[in-house]
């Protein structure tokens, strides 16, 4: 177990404490909460979190031995294989065993049409064909990466934990969809659907009203019910409509009346989704409900004469269930695991499926330990009368599959090898083959060097194409897999039969890295060497244990173009590549390689080279030579009339050449010489744009230059766009690890460069977000833009309006501009700014306060009318905070929870509660009955003292200025029961949990 607390430095009432279960081992050390707790809270100075920019995080973690966890072998023990978990998708393992335990859902999948041409990355029923086959034939765990592949998940999606529920409606949705015009078209209706009536039924008069509606699953309440049954009792529950909530019936206008719902059918796989997981009102937040709730082994919806069926129901139909699965949430509402046991067959043994582990398990276990609510613990000490202990158990079920008795036949039916297409089916073998033959490959790669050999041949295919540094690409060549060993003798016969290559005209060179991280031929091997085992020779080549043995295979031609053996090499020559640009194809290619003497001067291979570049033999041409290119380009220019070792080159080493160009015709081309032309490719960057709104979609691609500067950033997007302005462009930068819009944009000529726009800590994206303004940014920066709630004097509504105004205005300038916007009470009134959160007056803003400093992000900026009696304070007046709240008793502490729109009230001295109390009613507008209901209470620093209708309550307000939102108010203890207002949260885009989505 993990447990994870946070306690407050300065009020030990407040302590946040977040647990989980998970066995921490060597192949899942990464584990934890997918969210903790909200940085409101955190941030709230009322709750004492954070004390000098310090927070105090306890880990509490329990450890203990297992014994063999990863010697067991799931299929050996049970015949089932698990499901491996992405990081987050444990709730989806869970429902996709229970759907593959559907065999009927099982085949239809497998008899949904699909070709071998597609791929499972990119089409759902392939990939769920595939996933299913594994399931069924396997015998190891099976990945889901194809699947969620194909649903249009990012890594991102794969980390964000979702409902089950949620998932479960959108998966039936794409399949059901994908299924039409197709042999199984129907087969998710079949199996899931089922029908209810919703009726309002008048009692006085002869008026009823009927709606039929159909069902996949039933959300059945746990809050409240003892078991099934009851929740289904709950749900068929009658509801008069009377008093204030009469039934307007057509032409009998406003009668009492009877509303329920009664069930049409039954489907043969019922889906009942437990509501575990509740919205608390008074709490304003969500809530796990772990309440025990009691499961049937047998579920009988015909019982007390069919209670439960409408009148036209088909009454010949037993509805007499079987229980097929017990999905299961362990944990809290901010986290946990997910779960599923499982009777493939309905027969009496069950099995847990928990990830990749599958175990079998009793009745028992997959349903009496699964209903919930507490457990006591054993007295340690018999015989004395110890205080019996209990906890709440957090692991209970949340959803329940069952199979209709008299379905089951044609439910739990065969599905074997002829059910899947022959395509899929040699697929699959492939790829358990090409698995196979890799595991082999692993576990003897100790015995085996992995020999890559480059050759003239992949210098000409990759150099201008997939390369322009260097040599070669040493993944792009053939590789040898050559027991260690063997003798290199014999591995050049291999590459004489390989090349048709005689084993005499062969020479292998060494390649070798650099210092500037180069990496180009060093040395031919020494006939001594080539005596040697490939295992000694790999060792010779790079000391890193396990390396490859990278080679250069030298072949020379005679005037025939048939290998002839290569020349003796002295300590006097040197080996050279060469490359040819052409800047007016804007083309770098390979031409080959020559020996020279180290003595010689370049001038004497102008011919060689005019005669491998195809040019007229006196043709002049300029020498660079290719010396390194990170972090940036070292191209240098080749004096002709010096010696090769003037000039500093040795073996390995690439010369570049090109035709010599007059001087004046330098604008004739974008990259004139080599050193621009390379230059050019290194900083070449694509670039793939997104609307801002729309983060998800390609726009546009652009090909630009790492060293553009903003302005050419910029340009080059308006060009594409079409705008005439650049300026009333904004871009924003990509998030590399959660796949979006990072929250802030790039300012005005905010980056140097445009790699400074696609670099994310030690990551460089190749995305970019733009949205096109109805101002120059540089203009837009200049203003501060506000959103502001405005709150009517007399009206019950709440308007926000967007404010822009220079940065250097004032409040008062937001102020006289929002009066521009909206509708006053009256021509005189006075509006004042506030800054509230949390449902806390925080600030006053003063009329002269600069606006560029206020944040509207976390904070909600609040507009209000200054009530005429607050501006003629007496002497003796007092003006106090007045909160809603309610108490919330978590872990055994109480904690106050504020809600509601807060507001000041002016007390006079001397007043009374009960005086108070009138006016309050009046000003919210609560009716007597509820208002009876509320209590009163003086709190400071969060601790409640309630207060007597004859407590004069201006005694405890004992300062006369306008207090500190975390300091005292008046409290008004209710419940909630107002709706939520999206803007007093107003949190930003970035951390709302993300709906299921099944793209594709």
């Amino acid at each position: 177990m993990l447990g994870v607390p946070i306690n407050s430095v300065v009020i030990p009432l407040y302590l946040h404490d977040s647990d989980t279960q998970h066995q921490f081992n060597a192949r899942e050390s990464d584990w934890g909460f997918t969210s903790f707790m909200p940085l409101s809270e955190l941030y709230d100075p009322s709750r004492g979190y954070l004390l000098n920019d310090t927070l105090i995080i306890e880990a509490e973690v329990l450890v203990r031995r297992v014994v063999d966890y990863w010697t067991y072998d799931s299929k050996k023990e049970t015949g089932y294989v698990g499901l491996k978990n992405q990081g987050a998708t444990c709730y989806m393992n869970s429902l996709l065993q229970t759907l593959f335990h559907i065999p009927y859902f099982r085949k239809a999948v497998y008899h949904m049409p699909t070709t071998e041409n597609d791929l499972p990355s990119a089409s759902i029923p392939l990939a769920l064909q595939s996933l299913f086959y594994k399931l069924q034939y396997s015998d190891n765990s099976v990945a889901t990466k194809e699947l969620t592949k194909s649903f249009g998940w990012d890594t991102y999606d794969s980390f964000m934990q979702h409902d089950v529920q949620e998932l479960n409606r959108v998966l039936s949705e794409k399949l059901e969809d994908k299924m039409k015009g197709t042999v199984v078209e129907g087969t998710i209706q079949k199996l899931f659907e089922g029908h209810h009536m919703n009726y309002i039924e008048c009692i006085n008069v002869d008026y009823k009203s009927t709606r039929k509606e159909s069902f996949y699953d039933l959300q059945l309440d746990v809050k409240g019910c003892r078991d099934v049954y009851a929740s289904f009792d709950k749900y068929v529950e009658v509801e008069r409509l009377e008093g204030d909530n009469k039934y307007h019936a057509e032409q009998y206008e406003l009668q009492d009346a009877k509303k329920g719902v009664l069930f049409i059918d039954f489907p043969p796989v019922l889906q009942l989704q437990l509501k575990r997981f509740e919205y608390d009102f008074m709490r304003d937040t969500m809530v796990k409900i772990n309440d025990r709730y009691e499961f049937p082994l047998q579920l009988d919806l015909d019982r007390e004469n069919g209670k439960y069926l409408s009148p036209d129901a088909d009454r010949s139909v037993r509805n007499l269930y079987m229980l097929h699965s017990v999905l299961v949430h362990s944990g809290g509402v901010h986290g946990g695991h997910y779960y599923a046991f499982i009777r493939p067959t309905l027969a009496d043994l069950w099995y847990k499926f928990d990830d990749e582990r599958v175990t079998k398990e009793d009745m028992k276990r997959a349903l009496e330990e699964q209903y919930g609510g507490e457990e006591e613990l054993p007295q340690t000490t018999p015989g004395f009368n110890n205080t019996p202990f209990k906890f709440t158990k957090y692991s209970n079920a949340y959803m329940l599959v069952y199979i209709r008795e008299s379905d089951k036949d044609k439910i739990i039916c065969n599905v074997d090898e002829k059910d899947i297409a022959e395509h899929l089916r040699e697929r699959l073998k492939k790829e358990q083959e090409e698995k196979e033959h890799k595991k082999k490959e692993k576990a003897e790669a100790h015995l085996y060097t992995i020999i890559k050999v480059a050759r003239d041949e992949d210098l000409t295919e990759q150099i201008g194409r997939d390369i322009y540094f260097d040599l070669v690409d040493h993944e792009k060549v053939r590789s040898f897999r050559i027991q260690k060993q063997m003798p290199f003798n014999l591995f050049k016969e291999e590459v004489a039969r390989e090349f048709g290559i005689p084993v005499q005209f062969q020479r292998f060179w060494l390649w070798a890295k650099r210092q500037n991280h180069t990496y180009r031929p060093n040395r031919p091997l020494t006939p001594m060497e080539e005596t040697q085992t490939v295992g000694q020779l790999r060792e010779v080549s790079n000391k890193v244990h396990n390396a490859e043995l990278k080679l250069f295979l030298e072949v020379e031609h005679g005037p025939d173009l048939c290998a002839v053996a290569p020349p003796d090499k002295t300590k006097d020559d040197i080996l050279l590549f060469f490359k040819l640009y052409d800047p007016e194809k804007e083309e770098l290619r390979y031409v080959g390689r020559l020996f020279v003497k180290g003595a010689g001067k370049a001038v004497e291979v102008l011919t060689k080279l005019n005669e491998m570049a195809g040019y007229a033999p006196d043709e002049d041409i300029e020498l660079y030579e290719e010396i390194k290119f990170e972090p940036s380009v070292m191209c240098e220019s080749i004096d002709r009339q010096s010696t090769f070792r003037a000039n500093q080159l040795e073996d390995g080493d690439i010369i570049c050449f090109q035709k010599s160009s007059p001087a004046e015709s330098g604008d004739q081309f974008r990259y004139p010489d080599v050193p621009s032309f390379l230059d050019y490719v290194h900083n070449r960057q694509v670039v793939h744009f997104r609307a801002l709104d729309k983060p998800k979609e390609d726009d546009f691609r652009l090909e630009l230059s790492k060293l553009y500067t903003y302005d050419d950033v910029v340009e080059k997007v308006a060009l594409q766009l079409g705008l005439d302005d650049p300026s009333k462009l904004r871009l924003t930068p990509h998030n590399c690890y959660s796949q979006q819009p990072k929250p802030q944009p790039i300012k005005y000529r905010g980056v140097e460069r445009l790699t400074d726009m696609l670099v994310h800590y030690n990551q460089t994206s190749d995305i970019l977000y733009y949205e096109v303004l109805d101002i120059p940014l540089p203009e837009l920066q200049g203003l501060k833009t506000l959103k502001v709630a405005f709150h009517h004097a007399t009206k019950d509504e709440v308007v926000v309006h967007t404010i822009r105004l220079p940065k250097q205005s004032a409040v008062g300038d937001v102020i006289n501009d929002l009066k521009t916007k909206i509708e006053l009470s009256h021509p005189n009134a006075e509006l004042r700014l506030l800054e509230v959160f949390y449902h806390k007056i925080y600030k006053v803003f003063p009329p002269n306060e600069k606006i560029e400093n206020i944040n509207d992000q976390y904070w909600t900026l609040r507009a209000e009318e200054i009530p005429e009696e607050e501006k003629n304070l007496g002497p003796h007046d007092r003006l106090i905070h007045v909160y809603h709240f309610t108490k919330d008793t978590a872990q055994n502490q109480m904690q106050i929870q504020n809600f509601g729109e807060p507001f000041f009230l002016v007390i006079h001295e001397g007043e009374i509660l009960a005086e108070i109390k009138v006016r309050l009613q009046k000003k919210l507008q609560v009716p007597d009955e509820e208002f009876a209901k509320w209590k009163f209470a003086f709190l400071s620093l969060g601790r409640p003292e309630y207060l007597q209708d004859s407590d004069i309550v201006s005694n405890r307000f004992q300062r006369r200025d306008v207090y500190g939102a975390w300091e005292q108010y008046l409290g008004l203890e209710h419940s909630d029961s107002a709706p939520k207002r999206a803007y007093t949260a107003n949190q930003n885009r970035h951390t709302f949990e993300k709906p299921v989505k099944i793209y594709n």
